[in-house]
């Protein structure tokens, strides 16, 4: 066998000890919250694709317990069970010392997406619980691990079979993780992913202590996703798709234009997705710009002086997804959870594959070709008057009486450390007024809104800028529109929507959050935007007023209470005195914020469209599906 295909003991490298990971956790899993506990399972899940990606095995299963420990199978060659030349087994060697794993050398792995050695050791670094079973060369080893890497169990022999893989069980630390529970549907929305990326591979995930099973098996791969991400939208046309390997690199890209104005773009390296994209994406981006640009220029419809089109231009409406397979001594990515690629030469691969495919594919087709570039053509066009309609209003010019007294509605912060400042928008001039007359003027900015804003689904650029209230957070926030927005160039570290605790709050929010999703989401992807969440009740009692956030939290502060007490339910943000108001929703030392985060791309996508988009059917079948509706008021109980 040669040295190429040896995957045994002599693979594995050992670079450094373990300690480190359990003194800072977030340094190697990003967080200890529920995101940081799930990245446990997706270090233990991309050792198994790992497999798949190098040829071996073709199943994952996940069972979820009900003691809350998760078991992660598959049919891969299984973790080598020799003894390693350090005198430990080798399955003790990857499982207990950071950076030992058989992908520093080439002889184990062509590629990998796994944390180059750290993941099987970081999450037992950080799990109280972990049993790793072994099917390789006919038997069936086992090793226990317990309170964070310490052998309980040595490895040894338990049986014997034919099969190959590796059984991986463990229980995440409740002192790191605390209150963390595995949710399913999490698991399942990353495990779909993980299947539309590995054609013909079977992903299956079971939750025992509710019963649930879900399994994923795609033939048409990252067709199949694009196909999945445009479900309830209108496409231009069916997905187009190509692959190439250039210089050791694999390319695969689908793509598919709506007649949306959105663009979604999601890119995967070695099977693991790149949320804050890299090379590759600059790359791809890079070529449809090209090769569109000289289709329209060599079919005359840009003519000679014609500018070219923008990037943004022939994004507009596109769904793509972008995968890429590169060899170990090649990977490069920024950040130790691999969020962003680094590898320079992807840029090169991936532009050249784009450009070349892309040319080909125009010049075969060109009804579709002459429809993506009248799309592209109207977004030039909305995108220079959109820029027109913002300079003239930064320079003074064309503001009616209207827009003057819209400009005066905000309250700044006269703060100049734009990190700590805070923007909220509030629900109504009532609440508003109040928020001005008793707020930290330092860093607290107020912007009453007028009833509900403009649903910015189906909106385009240009008619957000003719959107009165929409404008005016814009220039708020002072960091730009759509394709031109920079979070870093924003007025404020943090925009607070709050609104009353009712239904018409609640659909200003997802307005808000559609808006900002669509033509600020930079905003969200790095945590800046938050829901105020203002008390339901208020309480008095001879010791004072408590303020109490929901029906569940008043029963359980009732039982604890003696005497008479009286209860109040505030039916708004105007009800409130100025005082109350501050103490309770704007005071950071009071108040309860949620920040609104984005985990999963391609179903954020979907859920904005279904819930927002101008479709009855899919809306009302999804509410009814996932939403219990009571008319229950424990007030007078």
């Amino acid at each position: 066998m040669s040295k190429q295909n040896t995957y045994d003991e002599h693979s594995i490298k050992i670079l450094e000890g373990l300690e480190a990971v359990r003194k800072r956790p977030g340094m190697y899993i990003g967080s200890t919250d529920k995101r940081g506990m799930h990245h446990l399972v997706w270090e233990i899940v991309d050792n198994s694709i790992d497999e798949i990606i190098n040829g071996y095995g073709n199943y994952i299963k996940i069972l979820l317990h009900k003691d809350g420990s998760i078991t992660v199978a598959d049919n891969g060659r299984g973790v080598p069970i020799g003894m390693h030349e350090s005198g430990k087994s080798t399955p003790e060697v990857i499982y207990t010392v950071l950076h030992a794993g058989g992908k520093f050398e080439n002889s184990g792995y062509k590629v990998s997406g796994g944390l180059h050695g750290v993941g099987g050791s970081v999450v037992n670094a950080l799990s109280t619980f972990m049993q790793v079973t072994i099917y390789r060369e006919g038997k069936i080893s086992q090793i226990t691990f317990k309170d964070g890497g310490k052998v309980d169990k040595p490895l040894k022999q338990i049986g014997e079979s034919k099969k190959t893989g590796t059984i991986v069980t463990f229980l995440p630390n409740k002192e790191i993780f605390k209150n963390c529970n595995f949710s399913f549907t999490t698991i399942c929305e990353r495990m779909q992913e993980s299947a539309f990326l590995l054609s013909n591979v079977t992903i299956e995930v079971i939750d025992e202590e509710d019963n649930l099973q879900a399994k994923y098996h795609y033939d048409n791969g990252i067709v199949s996703f694009v196909e999945y991400m445009n479900e309830e939208k209108r496409t231009l046309h069916q997905p187009i798709h190509f692959t190439s390997t250039k210089n050791r690199i694999e390319v695969d890209i689908a793509m598919q234009y709506t007649d949306s104005y959105n663009e979604q773009l999601l890119s995967f390296v070695n099977n693991v997705k790149t949320s804050d994209g890299g090379s590759h994406e600059v790359g791809f981006k890079t070529g449809i710009t090209k090769a569109f640009n000289e289709y329209a220029k060599n079919n005359n419809i840009l003519k000679g002086k014609d500018a070219s089109l923008d990037g943004s231009d022939v994004r507009e409406g596109l769904s793509a997804i972008i995968s890429v397979k590169i060899p170990e001594d090649l990977l490069q990515f920024e950040g130790q959870t691999k969020g962003k690629l680094g590898t320079p030469e992807a840029r090169t691969v991936v532009e050249a594959v784009t450009t070349e495919n892309l040319k080909f594919f125009l010049e075969e087709n060109k009804e579709i070709a002459l429809s993506i570039l009248e799309k592209a053509q109207k977004s030039k066009m909305a995108r220079e008057a959109a820029r027109k309609a913002r300079e003239q209003v930064r320079q003074g010019k064309g503001k009616s009486n209207k827009e003057r007294v819209l400009s005066e509605k905000l309250a700044k912060a006269t703060g100049k450390d734009y990190a700590k400042n805070e923007l909220f928008l509030v629900e109504g001039d009532s609440a508003g007024g109040s928020a001005k007359s008793y707020r930290n003027r330092e860093t607290q900015a107020i912007l009453p809104l007028r009833g509900k804003v403009l649903n910015c689904e189906k909106a385009s650029e240009r008619e957000i800028e003719a959107n009165a209230e929409l404008r005016q957070i814009e220039y708020a926030i002072g960091a730009g529109l759509g394709q031109e927005f920079d979070y870093t160039e924003s007025n404020y570290g943090k925009v607070i929507i709050m609104t009353d605790a009712d239904v018409d709050g609640s659909h200003i929010q997802v307005l808000l959050i559609t808006f900002f999703y669509r033509f600020m989401r930079p905003l969200i992807e790095q945590g800046m935007l938050y829901i105020a969440t203002p008390p339901l009740y208020a309480i008095e009692t001879s010791k004072g007023k408590e303020y109490i956030a929901d029906n569940e939290e008043l029963e359980e502060k009732k039982k604890t209470l003696k005497g008479n007490y009286k209860v109040q339910r505030f039916k708004g943000l105007g009800e409130m005195d100025p005082d109350e108001l501050y103490e309770t929703t704007m005071d950071p030392k009071n108040r309860r914020l949620l920040r609104v985060t984005l985990t999963d791309a391609a179903l954020a996508e979907k859920r904005i469209h279904v819930l927002m988009g101008d479709q009855v059917e899919p809306r009302k079948e999804w509410i009814n599906e996932n939403v219990d509706f009571t008319l229950e008021d424990d007030f007078r109980k």
